[in-house]
């Protein structure tokens, strides 16, 4: 198996978040990486630097006018006097479909969902190369990889089309389903993630073509909240084709794979030609957020049953913050999948829609 990265993506280096209207110390950090790239490498795989793709994998599942505000919104928020030292939103509009602001202020509002995921002055590199890096590890999978991750980061599934939050702005996982559409009528993406992946589910509700399915802590008093409930299923011809499991909090291995078998189940039955998976491993039991309680060797057994999907898949990284298990989760996630994977090695690349 490849893992897809470049070192880029860590020059986003976001200070402080707020929690519970309290600053502190924002845990998705550059160190992250160091930890996963350390397991992938000592597991022997091969490491492949993403080419530029541009801005059209991006442009495929986000809006113009989100990109143009991610991409030019830290220079603008500078020449705002006495402005934070980074992008961090003080109002939110309490609807979406009237007047486009015009202010540095109300952009950040509106293309914000809370106060976690603040943009300074390397951040649009490194979420551009983080986009990149999915988007090449769609592309090897179109090009006949069995299998490929990549490790994005800054992560993506809370982004929506033009809506960032939770440490997430363009929404990787969607980048790399939207890829893989080209080749296949129907592509299922499943969120392992501790937390619900709200963006995805968002961008995705009114479709009938990607299929979302999240397993994850229950929303109801865990982020974000408002989203991940399991009466969510779509809108309009994306009705059925999104499916959350929502976990009480603390919930080990073995409620875990309970709802994996019905996750699976709705994924066999909607026949999709190739898999994303957004692999969270935040949902450990020592991982700082605690919401979860899935073991080391709960990774490897999940992701032995995913693999028995016998898709192609590409896993694009997401959750996961600093513990001294953090390498070792991944390395056990990642063999535990080639172990089982029946593409084993490269398949005939993908030559038209399934």
């Amino acid at each position: 198996m490849k893992v897809i990265y470049k070192d880029i993506q860590k020059r986003h280096y976001p200070n402080t978040f707020l929690v519970s209207g309290a600053q502190q110390p924002n845990p998705e950090v550059p160190e992250r990486v160091d930890r996963l790239l350390g397991a992938a490498r000592d597991m022997g795989l091969e490491e492949v630097a993403p080419p530029d793709a541009g801005l059209a994998p991006l442009a495929a599942v986000h809006t113009p006018e989100y990109l143009q505000f991610l991409e030019h919104i830290y220079p603008r928020w500078q020449r705002i006097p006495d402005a934070s030292a980074e992008v961090v939103p003080n109002i939110h509009p309490d609807r979406r479909d009237g007047a486009y602001p015009a202010s540095a202020v109300g952009q950040a509002g509106y293309h914000m969902a809370d106060t976690a995921c603040p943009i300074g002055p390397d951040s649009w590199d490194s979420i551009r190369w983080s986009a990149n890096t999915a988007a090449h590890a769609a592309r090897l999978v179109l090009d006949g990889e069995a299998a490929v991750y990549g490790l994005s980061r800054p992560p993506g599934h809370h982004a929506y089309a033009d809506m960032a939050g939770g440490f997430c702005f363009v929404n990787n996982s969607g980048v790399a389903a939207q890829m893989l559409r080209a080749a296949h009528d129907r592509v299922a993406i499943l969120d392992v993630d501790l937390h619900h992946g709200n963006g995805t589910q968002g961008m995705f509700y009114r479709r009938d073509d990607i299929l979302t399915v999240s397993i994850h802590a229950d929303p109801v008093r865990f982020y974000p909240f408002f989203w991940g409930h399991a009466d969510e299923r779509g809108e309009g011809r994306g009705l059925g084709y999104n499916y959350n499991l929502p976990l009480p909090r603390r919930s080990g291995d073995e409620d875990y794979l309970a709802a994996l078998d019905k996750a699976l189940a709705r994924i066999r039955s909607f026949a999709p030609g190739a898999l994303v998976v957004a692999l969270g491993l935040d949902a450990f039991e020592g991982d700082p957020f605690g919401g979860l309680s899935v073991t080391t060797p709960g990774f490897s057994r999940i992701a032995d049953r995913i693999a028995g999907l016998g898709l192609p898949t590409v896993i694009v990284q997401e959750g996961g913050y600093l513990c001294d298990d953090l390498g070792a989760n991944l390395a056990a996630f990642l063999d535990g999948f080639a172990s089982r994977h029946s593409l084993s090695g490269q398949a005939e690349p993908a030559s038209g829609a399934q």
